[in-house]
């Protein structure tokens, strides 16, 4: 655990890193992308560029607790316990919650979502299908003709995971998702014209989960691994700050490639 002093660094450290990304937080939760929903068409784009983005998350949680946990044969204790806890709650909401009495992870439930609401699930079908294939994700992002904002952000998101910084990840996956998405997903739901909501039961739930979950209980645990990882360490925030800054960047110009 870390000492006292660390504790207080690591506190002053996590506060400044916050207020540096403030106004890129704020821009996203305002974004004018979530009151530009006028009809299903406009919707079904959206979703089928954010899917990739869901999809994306997946992946950077994943390459978190590769690192942080053991996941090969033989096993042998982790170096971190305390991160290695952290990640694991979070895994086991976001990959294998309940919705309508069946355990599926979040990225199943948004292309249910998807599917109850009419969108197309072509192009993300094809990527994993290309993906189980062998193909590589960038390889398979052309090949499925993946919306050019969405491969985009899955790109950046691969070089990031790429560097194999777990502090850097770590602050890319808490600023610029489990902060963010309480904040931002709030927006979008105070901005959903009510004339759309009938079709949309299965994707309201989701955008709600992730507003309590996120909110209540991954953004805390997140910020936490962040202050553990980065520790008493100056280049690591420095590091973590960059990381996050070019997340929520990264983010804007998804929503900027759909508004």
């Amino acid at each position: 655990m870390l000492n006292d002093v660390n504790v207080d660094f690591a506190a002053e450290q996590l506060a400044q890193l916050q207020q540096r990304i403030q106004p890129l937080h704020n821009e996203l939760a305002a974004h004018p992308l979530f009151s530009s929903f006028h009809t299903m068409n406009d919707l079904y784009r959206f979703m089928e560029t954010h899917v990739y983005a869901v999809w994306d998350f997946m992946s950077l949680l994943k390459a978190l607790q590769r690192g942080l946990t053991c996941v090969d044969v033989p096993w042998l204790p982790s170096a971190d316990p305390v991160s290695c806890h952290l990640v694991n709650q979070i895994v086991l909401g976001e990959e294998s919650d309940v919705y309508a009495h069946q355990h599926m992870s979040h990225f199943e439930l948004y292309l249910l979502a998807m599917h109850s609401a009419g969108a197309s699930t072509q192009s993300i079908d094809t990527f994993l299908a290309l993906l189980r294939s062998g193909s590589g994700v960038k390889k398979a992002l052309v090949a499925a003709v993946a919306p050019m904002g969405a491969a985009s952000f899955v790109r950046h998101t691969f070089a990031l995971i790429e560097t194999g910084k777990l502090h850097a990840i770590a602050s890319a996956f808490t600023f610029g998702r489990e902060d963010l998405i309480p904040d931002m997903f709030q927006g979008f739901l105070d901005r959903l014209s009510p004339e759309l909501q009938p079709k949309l039961e299965t994707f309201l739930w989701y955008l709600n989960r992730h507003i309590e979950v996120d909110g209540g209980e991954h953004g805390p645990m997140a910020l936490k691994m962040v202050a553990k990882l980065c520790g008493s360490d100056p280049m690591r925030w420095r590091e973590a700050a960059e990381a996050a800054e070019a997340a929520l960047r990264a983010r804007l110009a998804l929503w900027n490639s759909l508004a």
